[in-house]
């Protein structure tokens, strides 16, 4: 609404104190923050922003691409908070499979009388990297409209750049499913609900 009607530049602004309150919503929910949680935490937000430097300036990865300036402070080019978002995105994409397969694999289980853990692990892996890289087809975008990073050439996303998100998420959930953490947080499901919602209308009416 503020985006849309009120003072558009205002709000746009104001994203990064936005991912940072979702970040702390997080915190909050977690249940039992343990030290294989901080570990995959640290490694979504060192290792986005260390993929994001190399991306923005080889363009090995995703694609030419350059970070506009409202996203708060940076460091060689690429904003702090892409860290945060880059953990976002891949925790609530792990905790809503994690959430998901629980009953289902339990009643796969019993039918078939198997281990259902190998099975669980492949699907959220493949499965949660594909809700992500859904959540970043949204919201690319909305992203460019918004001044959060711009495209080099034309302006067209590169297929390269679904490729390389699909890879690296499944990374970045390979970390999730090894660290032992509680990962029942139904709140991570909602925001990553929400999230889609906000980019789905901002798509659809901006």
């Amino acid at each position: 609404m503020g985006i849309l009607f009120f003072n558009s530049r205002l709000f746009i602004l104001l994203t990064p104190l936005n991912l940072l309150l979702m970040f702390f919503l997080i915190l909050y929910t977690q249940k039992n923050i343990n030290r294989f949680f901080l570990i995959f935490l640290g490694v979504c937000f060192v290792g986005g922003i260390a993929i994001e430097i190399v991306g923005t300036k080889t363009a090995i990865f995703f694609g030419h691409y350059a970070y506009g300036k409202v996203l708060g402070p940076s460091i060689i080019g690429v904003p702090l908070v892409i860290g945060l978002n880059w953990f976002i995105v891949i925790y609530c994409c792990g905790t809503a499979m994690q959430l998901f397969l629980h009953t289902l694999l339990h009643k796969l289980s019993a039918i078939t009388e198997k281990p259902s853990s190998v099975l669980k692990r492949i699907s959220i892996l493949i499965d949660g990297a594909t809700l992500a890289l859904l959540f970043d087809w949204i919201m690319e975008p909305v992203a460019i409209r918004l001044g959060y990073w711009q495209w080099a050439g034309n302006g067209d996303i590169p297929i390269f750049n679904y490729l390389c998100w699909f890879v690296f998420s499944v990374v970045l959930l390979f970390i999730f499913d090894l660290c032992d953490f509680d990962k029942r947080n139904k709140f991570a499901v909602h925001l990553l609900l929400i999230q889609a919602m906000f980019f789905l209308l901002l798509r659809t009416f901006l």
